[in-house]
């Protein structure tokens, strides 16, 4: 019995060790803070300490909803997490299939490489980036498209209806290569032995890429939408607070539950309603990834995360 553990745990080794930092990353980041939801329900005093505070129930959550914004943080962070789950998801697989098309691996491996690039870019590099197209006074598209072709110029950071789109944009020009990794990884698994028989049996590239790519990359889609569901009620602090430039005329298609918490918190400085904010969106998450998981297993219970 001990020299089967012990040749399990030689095994096993390896791989753990090579899980270790990941695994430490969420310890760290992301079960330690779980001590500390207990501040969700107090009213922080810095002279008292954290564990001296007075309890307040749940007066640190009416914050977020007895505020008039409370309608357009929800629904923008709900619709705006739903574009970015729907569209990056077709983007990156379209994407990934193109790349596992190309006949030579190295230049399919050199133009992934160059997709994944922007993701490494930081937003605050990006808000110049996109400030330097939309800028009203000398911005590209204004001075070099619009003018030309004698159309109207945009003061983009004033106009609110254009944002959702942008912002959609930009979020998938910056993440969709990056998302099309898995993708790529999971379509160079596909046995090649497949392709050549449809392709004996009369099957052209869009038939198989219709009939046997896209089935066999259902289970990966799944799993991947349900991680995204459980923080369809965070958002990226950075593509929204930064990118427009924090411009209050945007407020009405720019405003999430993260910066306005942000902006709160800047005025009022209190932790427990940001721990509050926090608190509730990972509860929703939670509950929204136990819900469709439980949809997909009683449709498929192969294709379920657990």
């Amino acid at each position: 019995m001990k020299n089967k553990r012990s040749s399990a745990l030689k095994k096993t080794a390896p791989l753990l060790l090579l899980a270790a930092p990941g695994l430490l990353y969420f310890l760290i980041n992301s079960y330690i803070p779980m001590f500390g939801v207990f501040i969700a329900f107090k009213d922080v005093n810095y002279a008292k300490g954290i564990f001296g505070s007075d309890w307040v129930g749940f007066d640190n959550f009416q914050f977020l909803f007895k505020t008039t914004d409370a309608w357009i943080m929800t629904r923008n962070t709900l619709l705006y997490n739903l574009a970015f789950i729907v569209i990056g998801t077709i983007c990156s697989i379209f994407i990934a299939i193109l790349m596992a098309e190309l006949l030579r691996k190295l230049y399919s491996k050199l133009y992934l490489s160059g997709l994944v690039l922007p993701n490494l870019i930081s937003m605050v590099v990006l808000s110049m980036l996109v400030f330097a197209f939309l800028n009203a006074d000398s911005g590209f598209i204004n001075k070099s498209i619009l003018g030309p072709l004698g159309l109207p110029e945009i003061n983009w950071y004033s106009e609110a209806k254009y944002w959702p789109y942008l912002l959609v944009f930009i979020q998938m020009w910056k993440t969709a290569g990056y998302g099309s990794i898995v993708y790529f990884a999971s379509i160079a698994g596909i046995d090649k032995s497949i392709y050549e028989a449809a392709k004996i049996d009369g099957a052209g590239k869009l038939r198989q890429i219709r009939t046997i790519t896209l089935p066999l990359l259902k289970p990966t889609v799944i799993v991947l939408g349900l991680m995204s569901l459980g923080r369809i009620f965070n958002s990226d602090f950075g593509l929204f607070y930064q990118v427009p430039l924090n411009a209050g005329a945007l407020y009405s298609t720019t405003q999430t539950i993260d910066t306005y918490v942000y902006r709160a918190l800047m005025q009022l400085n209190d932790i427990g309603m940001s721990a509050a904010a926090g608190l509730y969106q990972s509860l929703v998450g939670f509950v929204l990834v136990l819900v469709v998981n439980a949809i997909v297993k009683r449709v498929n219970s192969e294709n379920a995360l657990f």
